[in-house]
């Protein structure tokens, strides 16, 4: 498999939490923890849609299927930079991603003028999703400060603490990061991403400082923070 195809199949549980319930538990946890890596990084996420949003409403009303279509890199691309094309699906609460890098310039070719970079099985899959949706086009760019983690006796066990998530519309590939915050200061997204089992010790560690999971989706509470502030019609 090339190196630069990436395959994913997990459980990700997602926890909104205050930062101090962050710094009580990486105090807990730390001697057990190693940066991954990313480490800390800024990550930008360019998820492709159409222009009546259906991937995201789709997703928002599904019980049991989930699907998302997005770029990914961390921190700010150039042209020649490495990006990640992905395709991202939850079926019955498992997760199931798969991603192929390339660079921006490529990403850009294959999005607007149908140029696929490489053929692969995971880049057919994502061709052939492109082409159900009719060729979905960038619409939200989301960024947001990540401090990424592995446990050292677990390493099939990834945490993560996500802050300052905004959002932007329009056909931006991250030019800059500025948005509307979707999240206050005082909050971060803890992520833990298993194989299915958490060691007994971390679900100990969630017990004593009353951490319990919330379901977030930033690109669902973006997408319905825009609806909030999408301006009346005026009636003439």
């Amino acid at each position: 498999m090339s190196k630069d195809i990436y395959i994913f199949k997990r459980i990700e549980k997602k926890y909104r939490i205050s930062l101090t319930d962050k710094e009580n538990l990486l105090s807990e946890i730390s001697d057990k923890l190693i940066p991954d890596s990313h480490g800390k990084s800024r990550i930008f996420s360019l998820y492709l849609d159409t222009p009546d949003y259906r991937l995201i409403r789709a997703s928002i009303e599904a019980k049991t299927y989930k699907e998302k279509l997005r770029l990914r890199c961390y921190g700010i691309p150039n042209d020649d930079s490495k990006v990640f094309f992905e395709i991202k699906k939850k079926f019955k609460g498992v997760v199931y991603k798969r991603r192929v890098a390339m660079t921006l310039t490529d990403a850009k070719n294959y999005i607007y003028n149908g140029r696929n970079p490489e053929d692969s099985q995971i880049m057919r899959e994502i061709d052939y999703a492109m082409k159900f949706y009719n060729h979905p086009a960038p619409s939200m760019l989301i960024t947001y400060d990540r401090e990424a983690y592995y446990l050292k006796d677990a390493q099939y066990v990834r945490i993560t603490f996500d802050s300052n998530i905004k959002y932007q519309l329009g056909e931006l590939f991250y030019e800059n990061g500025s948005g509307k915050q979707i999240l206050s200061d005082d909050k971060c997204i803890l992520e833990i991403k298993t194989d299915g089992a958490m060691p007994l010790w971390l679900s100990h560690a969630l017990d004593k400082y009353e951490i319990l999971p919330s379901s977030f989706s930033k690109y669902g509470t973006a997408y319905r923070e825009m609806l909030t502030n999408v301006p009346e019609p005026i009636l003439v």
